[in-house]
């Protein structure tokens, strides 16, 4: 601006100006809005300011490019956000555009999604009308077919026969009762062309339409569609739909799912569930009805109930009878008995001159061996050696039940031992012929009268004393007598005329089981029936498998083992129980299902016998748990007899208060497993003639899991006796040192009442227990608080002596009153 006078003032350029600026929001979306701007006022430098050092002005400092007033350093940071917001406009721009790319794409692929469902829709309503059409059209031609049908019987009722020998005669009622051509017909011909049949059956790949319009289900079998066709032509002819009811044997077991129960009585699942809820009972057909329910629907549908047993699968080996002339004569099967060290293992060496007895820990024989021995005779004798430790009874017992003849050693310079009668007892129960062999004759302290006027007292009569036992004087060192032992086991045989059927199924008894590295579980077997060979199919208790392999008892692989022969059978499943009986049956299948019934009837069995099945029982056991201390141990054997004696031994020790409880006891090589279930349990493991892998012996170690090795059974009973005895607690006894008599009493403050005593007997100690006598009658148990002679404390007064007496926390005392004295002694109790 500029006055009159033509000065300059200072003043704004121009005012305000108005322009338009564009607007951007989200989802593409802009607007023009109009603004209004006003220019900063400029201020102008002095002449001469601003100028560079060398007389020209900078562009940073040059008034016609940037204001006035702002630094360098404002202008660049001014420029570098000038640039940041342009960069970031250009991503926000970018990102805009690709988002509306996307919608763009999902607006199309929701247009596509749409079509292909109508589409689809579309071709499903075709479907089904074209279905209806054609069972329209199949309903029409079966009607048309009944009329056809009944207009040609009735024609053929009411009109002559047409006689065929003459010309012109008239052609037969269905030629004139064909159907017209039609388009119609045509075109449903031509569809059907090529199928051969009508059945609605699927056919080539199941696509997506047909799964999605419903045609992927299942469909009606063949069957079902010629049932349905063969109805459809019984309807048609006036015959009847209904077929005639098969009444069937249902064969109904202790309990049956309902699914299983429809299936053998030949009906729907849906029926039998529909009938049982009639009953009352909301079942499905995968639940388990018992058989008297299972009954009533039998009958209730028609059909014959045939009732069946669990234990019917083991009537494929039910026991059968030989006939007399398949009969042949079999080798005697002589077991040996008697009491622990009187020589039986070193009889049967001396017969069949072998030393077993060197392999025998401390001279015991461990384990039931079985071995043959031919005589001079050639007669074939088959030996059972039964140990005689009192633990190993059961093992005895067995080897009575599968013997023919027992031979009895008693040794002359010991007589009759408590094994001795036990033995008597298992053959006496048996019911098996016996053969006293008194052994040890060569010592000079024998006396073999003895032991027979010893066995007068068991009713066992030997033949030197008019009896109908033999009695043979053998010496196992010297061989004395072995000759007539074994004449006397030829007589008894021969009277017996054993025979047994060797074309037959095999039978026989298993005499030891044990776990062989290497070979898997291995069973001594004595055969007693038939004959078995390798590759039978077998079941033993609770196992099954087959014979992969028959060994003798001389270490001979063989291919066959008739009656009395044992040998080692290799193949089964799981080690067998000592005494179980194997049996050979036709299929593996029968084998194993006999097998597992058998393991599910002991697991019941054992459920039973350790459940308590009331409340009274659950208390009496909770509180028997309560007082009783138990002892648990793990025990490991290489056999399964040695192991089960063990186990029997373990459950004689004890009492009232402390008993023994094993936790496991299994065949073969102590393992990891076995120091875990240890190390939870609080227990050592006991090892008989096994030992501990390398694994099991370092997490033992690990763990501090103790583990004891044994090969003679006295020592591990006595140790696990010994343990046992720790857990017994200490037995008190009292030891009455003194009695005093009360002649005053006295009332001491602070004190309370102080008896003024005599002792009478013995001495009266400070530390000792006191009982408070009135009457000879106890009103009073406990201890001293003080005791005094004269005016001086002091621990004990003997006998004679006067002294003051106060009980603790009480002071009913009167003169006249004896002071009972005693001590309590602890004594650690043992079991016998």
């Amino acid at each position: 601006m500029s006055d009159s006078d033509g000065k300059k003032t200072l003043g704004l350029r121009g005012g305000s100006r108005s322009g338009n600026v564009k607007q951007s929001f989200s989802h593409g979306r802009t607007k023009n809005v109009v603004v209004e701007t006003k220019r900063k006022r400029v201020v102008v430098p002095k002449p001469g300011a601003g100028k560079s050092a060398s007389g020209g002005a900078s562009p940073a400092t040059d008034p016609s490019r940037r204001p006035a007033g702002i630094s360098d350093a404002e202008m660049a940071r001014r420029l570098k956000a000038l640039q940041a917001a342009k960069a970031r406009e250009a991503e926000e721009a970018a990102q805009r555009e690709a988002e509306e790319k996307a919608r763009a794409e999902e607006r199309e692929r929701l247009r596509a999604e749409k079509e292909q469902k109508e589409r689809e829709q579309r071709e499903a309503e075709e479907r089904a009308r074209q279905k209806a059409e054609d069972e329209e059209r199949q309903r029409r031609e079966a009607e048309e077919a009944a009329k056809r049908a009944e207009a040609e019987a009735k024609s053929a009722k009411e009109a002559p026969a047409p006689r065929t020998d003459k010309p012109g005669a008239a052609k037969p009622a269905a030629d004139t009762t064909k159907r017209p051509a039609t388009p119609d017909r045509d075109r449903d011909q031509r569809q059907n062309r090529g199928k051969g049949r009508d059945d609605n059956r699927r056919s080539g790949k199941l696509t997506l339409n047909q799964a999605l319009s419903g045609e992927g289900g299942r469909q009606r079998s063949i069957a079902s569609m010629k049932r349905k066709q063969e109805r459809a032509r019984q309807k048609a002819m006036g015959g009847p739909v209904e077929r005639e009811k098969v009444i069937r044997d249902v064969q109904l077991p202790e309990a049956i799912t309902v699914g299983e129960l429809a299936n053998r009585m030949a009906e729907r699942s849906a029926d039998v569930v529909k009938a049982l809820m009639k009953m009352g009972m909301m079942v499905t057909q995968n639940q388990t009805i018992d058989a008297d329910t299972a009954e009533l629907i039998i009958e209730e549908f028609g059909h014959r109930v045939v009732r069946v047993s669990d234990a019917d699968v083991e009537d494929v080996i039910a026991d059968i009878d030989d006939k007399e002339d398949d009969l042949q004569p079999r080798p005697p099967v002589i077991t040996i008995m008697g009491h622990v060290d009187h020589g039986k293992t070193s009889l049967l060496d001396a017969i069949r001159d072998a030393k077993v007895v060197a392999g025998e820990a401390g001279g015991i024989t461990q384990h039931i061996g079985a071995y043959q021995v031919k005589t001079d005779s050639g007669a074939v004798l088959s030996f059972l050696d039964t140990p005689g430790h009192a633990a190993f009874t059961s093992m005895r017992s067995r080897g009575a039940q599968v013997t023919d003849i027992v031979v009895l050693v008693v040794a002359a310079d010991d007589a009759v031992m408590p094994q001795t009668i036990e033995a008597i007892n298992h053959a006496k129960a048996a019911n098996v012929p016996m053969i006293v062999a008194i052994n040890k004759v060569d010592k000079p302290e024998a006396n073999p009268d003895k032991v027979r006027t010893d066995l007068l007292q068991h009713e066992v009569i030997v033949e030197k004393m008019s009896g109908d036992v033999q009695d043979v004087e053998v010496s196992a060192i010297t061989g004395q007598g072995l000759d007539d032992l074994l004449e006397a086991i030829a007589l008894q045989a021969e009277i017996l005329e054993l025979k047994a059927n060797p074309d037959r199924a095999a039978q026989g008894a298993v005499i030891e089981a044990q776990l062989d590295v290497g070979r898997g579980p291995v069973a001594t077997v004595l055969i007693q029936k038939g004959t078995l060979r390798q590759g039978d199919i077998f079941v033993v208790g609770e196992q099954y498998g087959k014979v992969r392999a028959l060994i003798n008892d001389k270490g001979d692989r063989v291919k066959e083992a008739g009656p009395s022969v044992p040998v080692e059978v290799l193949g089964l499943n799981g080690t067998p129980e000592a005494g179980d009986v194997l049996n050979v049956t036709e299929t593996e299948a029968q084998a194993r299902e006999i097998a597992e019934y058998r393991a599910q009837v002991a697991k019941d069995k054992r459920a039973a016998a350790g459940a308590a099945t009331t409340l009274e029982q659950l208390m009496q056991k909770a509180k028997e748990d309560e007082n009783v201390a138990e002892l648990p141990i793990l025990v490991k054997a290489d056999v399964q007899g040695s192991a089960e004696a063990i186990v029997q031994a373990m459950e004689k020790i004890g009492n009232d208060e402390v008993r023994v409880r094993v936790l496991h006891s299994g065949v073969g090589a102590i393992t990891e497993t076995d120091i875990g279930l240890a190390e939870a349990s609080g227990a050592p493991v006991m090892g008989f003639n096994v030992r501990a892998n390398a694994t099991a012996r370092n997490v033992a170690n690990q763990k501090g899991v103790e583990i004891r090795y044994y090969s003679v059974i006295y020592d591990l009973v006595d140790d696990v006796k010994q343990a046992a005895s720790g857990l017994l607690s200490a037995e008190i006894r009292e030891n009455f040192i003194g009695y005093a008599e009360i002649k005053e009493v006295f009332k001491v403050s602070g004190v309370g009442k102080v008896a003024g005593c005599l002792v009478t007997e013995g001495i009266a100690r400070r530390s000792a227990g006191v009982r408070l006598l009135r009457d000879n009658v106890v009103i009073h148990e406990g201890t001293l608080k003080t005791l005094k002679r004269f005016k001086d404390e002091v621990s004990e007064v003997q006998s004679g002596q006067e002294c003051g007496m106060a009980f603790e926390n009480y002071d009913d005392i009167r003169p006249g009153d004896v002071i009972e004295i005693f001590e309590r002694q602890e004594v650690t109790r043992t079991l016998d």
